[in-house]
């Protein structure tokens, strides 16, 4: 037996549109003002926040108009309309809307309903405007549900979420996000403290400071200057519910920050001005693909954080931006794989023994160092903010970046700027043991 069509499309559509929120981590809710035009969706994800017993959220709609084909004329009103739904919950709705085929999400029992466009006040305003307490406290995605097939709608919508604090107080942000602007500040103190030291070694040891040295300081500053701006952003919006502008100047050193993070790990990989003052074609080529996908991928990132699950392409952003990344941290582990093989072959025609060893060491650590960071920041991470209570999501940008003060810590001392660095280690008295130990050492990855 055939099943009417409008099964299938709710069905998938809720489906997609609870992956797509299990692609994001749960959002601070900034005061969003947007406008939907002929979208025949049958599901529209707006937003994922974490609620506390003071929760509310207060919904704007104006300008509604829907436009049906001549095989649907009239639609339902109460079949479409705004509803909230808890990761709890989305097995009962899932399994409801497989069992009836005419069922329609906002009639489930599950779901925290809002208001249906029955609601709406008479045209030519069709508006509406309430705000709602939330009865239980847990995370809850937005979603907009049109159960009327073959059916366009059009709407301004704006939405407000946010937690009341104990002064009487908006939190714009997520429950679990509310201790971001602290986390923020505290992290930006130790890479301006970080900077200073750094400087002080390269001041205090000027004749073995190379040009990488000054790119590495500029990258402590990049990074400080990202999180300053992501705390004042964070702060903004928790108290106010929008950045006035900050949100910008992040994704601006954002982007500064991480084309200089990639590009001095090649650099450093390579050997750059430590081993040699130039780079080989191949090598220039690394730099020529991570540098452009970089850029695009900070232009997936502005989509993603400034737009939001609404917009019809915020799947296929977060798909260039999660492939674009993979492809930029693959690239930049070949420059250290060729480095170590050519110190390798290097080893066996120089007579420097003791000074090929310690280099080969010194690269398969920064190897392991950078494998290590890329594994920890995008899987570890990813993993802490999937299985994290809401209440702690927190968590996950804290060991972020955690990781990332002791992955440029680690970095950075490897190669800092002494006199009697590994690169330039020559032990005269160890050169037999250490071509024994390159001759029984691979070096293999």
């Amino acid at each position: 037996m055939t099943k009417p069509p409008a099964i299938r499309p709710s069905l998938l559509a809720l489906a997609a549109a609870v992956a797509v929120a299990s692609l994001i981590a749960t959002a601070s809710a900034e005061i969003k003002t947007l406008r939907i035009s002929n979208d025949p969706r049958p599901m529209i994800l707006f937003e994922k926040f974490g609620f506390t017993h003071t929760g509310h959220v207060t919904i704007s709609v104006s300008g509604v108009s829907v436009s049906s084909s001549i095989n649907a004329p009239n639609p339902d009103p109460s079949g479409l309309g705004f509803f909230l739904l808890s990761e709890e919950s989305l097995l009962q709705v899932l399994l409801e809307m497989q069992q009836n085929p005419n069922f329609c999400v906002l009639g489930s029992k599950y779901v925290l309903n809002l208001f249906s466009f029955r609601d709406l006040s008479p045209p030519p305003l069709s508006s509406f405007n309430q705000s709602y307490p939330i009865p239980h406290p847990n995370e809850y995605s937005l979603f907009f549900a049109n159960c009327a097939p073959e059916t366009k709608v059009s709407m301004n919508v704006r939405t407000d979420v946010y937690n009341v604090d104990s002064d009487g107080s908006k939190d714009f942000l997520s429950a679990g996000q509310t201790q971001l602007p602290s986390l923020y500040t505290v992290y930006s103190t130790a890479y301006l403290v970080f900077m200073g030291f750094w400087i002080y070694l390269c001041l205090t040891n000027k004749r073995s400071v190379h040009r990488i040295h000054l790119l590495m300081a500029g990258l402590l500053l990049m990074k400080a200057l990202n999180l300053i701006c992501a705390a004042v952003d964070k702060h903004y919006v928790k108290v106010t519910g929008t950045p006035h502008g900050w949100d910008v100047l992040f994704y601006f050193f954002q982007f500064l920050r991480v084309v200089l993070l990639f590009t001095v790990i090649v650099l450093i990989g390579t050997g750059w001005s430590f081993l040699k003052p130039f780079l080989q074609e191949k090598e220039k080529k690394v730099l020529m693909i991570v540098i452009p996908l970089q850029v695009l991928a900070n232009v997936a990132s502005v989509v993603i954080g400034e737009t939001g699950p609404f917009i019809r392409d915020w799947v296929t952003w977060n798909q260039v931006f999660l492939l674009v990344d993979i492809i930029c941290c693959c690239a930049i582990i070949f420059p250290i794989v060729w480095s170590i093989r050519s110190l390798r072959e290097t080893s066996k025609t120089d007579g420097k023994a003791a000074r090929n060893l310690a280099k080969l060491q010194l690269f398969r650590q920064f190897y392991i160092l950078v494998i290590g960071y890329l594994y920890f920041t995008r899987i570890v991470v990813f993993a802490l903010k999937t299985i994290a209570a809401y209440k702690y999501q927190w968590v996950s940008s804290a060991a972020e970046e955690a990781a990332s003060l002791l992955f440029y810590g680690v970095m950075f001392y490897m190669f800092r700027p002494l006199e009697k660095n590994e690169y330039f280690v020559i032990d005269e008295e160890e050169e037999e043991a250490a071509e024994m130990a390159l001759k029984d050492e691979e070096f293999e990855l």
